[in-house]
């Protein structure tokens, strides 16, 4: 899989609130499967567990078994990856735009 394939399901999974929320839990700590079915109790639990396979299928979420216990961690670094290639380039040049700003407001 290519690097923009990759990077497409990365978006495809952030662009759902209840696959962010479930990664804003995983962030706190890592939580079985089971829990993450209690946090949501306006869903069943087939439908937590296909938003749990999209944002495995994006590298968003490590799945590790203990017997019948199935434990998901957030695995923070594809977030990471598209920081580094859409953010931080971006933010670069603001904050040299406000820099030059603050210093010609000052001058002034």
């Amino acid at each position: 899989m290519s690097a923009e394939e990759q990077q497409d399901r990365v978006f495809k999974a952030l662009s759902d609130h209840r696959r962010r929320e479930i990664l804003d839990l995983l962030r706190d700590e890592p939580r079985t499967t089971g829990a993450l079915c209690e946090h949501f109790a306006g869903l069943d639990r087939c439908t937590v567990m296909q938003h749990l396979g999209v944002l495995e299928k994006a590298g968003l979420v490590l799945v590790r078994r203990e017997g019948r216990t199935r434990w998901n961690y957030l695995n923070p670094l594809p977030i990471k990856e598209i920081h580094d290639r859409w953010i931080s380039r971006y933010a670069t040049g603001a904050v040299a735009l406000l820099a030059r700003m603050k210093r010609d407001m000052e001058g002034a």
